[in-house]
């Protein structure tokens, strides 16, 4: 891997992750593209742009890290079980659905999906909750049992939780910020496993395309986040549906 490669995939995973259009996905078919193999010491670098998406999530969200806001983040603990108990029982067959098939397919159906909820689900007078921190414990576990199907690659964890919250009233906007926080444990319990596992491969790294990667996807990310609320006070998510749908079928295109 290259300083080029590291920074396009930088960018890449600071822009999709809190996106509902998968940056799993994105990232798989980008490597595609790179020729980057996925070998133990590249999914270690992917491990490390992972971790610094994350971080962009407390910097944008520091006074939810607080002692006061533990109630939102029992809630947020709620929402995390169900995706970290069938991804711990099925995770060696979660590893064999990764592939570009896959991930094209579940971009189609993610973005019709999308398409769906806006036109027949989503209802300016059926949004009840309109403040992440509003968000009760019952739409927690019902947004957490929306995230498993983040297990697939090409659904994107972002895209289900997203839509688990708006079928259950959460407002776009809420939802997404609940996206972002939900991140935290879900990303984070991932890099911490991925670290321990490659920690023999980050001493075999090239110090300076893992800091481009870190720097690239922490800045990216951090403005995504901001751009993206900006976005939701003005539309909604039929262009992410769109793109999706449009992206998925190229691949099958090229890849088929």
């Amino acid at each position: 891997m290259t300083i080029l490669d590291s920074a396009i995939l930088g960018i890449i995973e600071g822009f999709t992750e809190f996106l509902p259009i998968s940056s799993t996905g994105h990232l798989i078919v980008a490597s595609e593209f790179l020729g980057i193999e996925q070998n133990a010491l590249n999914k270690a670098y992917e491990v490390i742009i992972q971790f610094s998406a994350i971080l962009a999530v407390t910097f944008n969200y520091k006074d939810k890290f607080t002692l006061e806001k533990t109630d939102l983040w029992m809630k947020v603990f709620v929402a995390f079980l169900p995706l970290a108990i069938i991804g711990f029982i099925f995770s060696s067959q979660i590893k064999e659905l990764f592939s570009i098939n896959v991930v094209a397919v579940m971009f189609i159906v993610g973005g019709v999906i999308f398409l769906l909820v806006e036109k027949f689900f989503i209802h300016e007078d059926a949004q009840t909750t309109h403040e992440v921190e509003q968000i009760t414990l019952k739409q927690s576990l019902a947004i957490g049992f929306a995230q498993i199907f983040a297990l697939i690659p090409g659904t994107s964890r972002a895209g289900s939780t997203i839509i688990g919250a708006l079928l259950v009233g959460v407002s776009r906007k809420a939802s997404a910020e609940f996206s972002f926080l939900l991140a935290f444990p879900v990303m984070g319990a991932v890099a911490a496993y991925d670290m321990l596992k490659h920690y023999g491969d980050f001493t075999e790294a090239n110090i300076t395309i893992l800091a481009v990667g870190f720097v690239a996807s922490f800045i990216v990310a951090y403005l995504t986040i901001k751009l993206f609320l900006k976005f939701l006070e003005k539309f909604t998510f039929v262009s992410f549906g769109v793109y999706r749908i449009i992206f998925g079928t190229v691949l099958l295109l090229i890849f088929n």
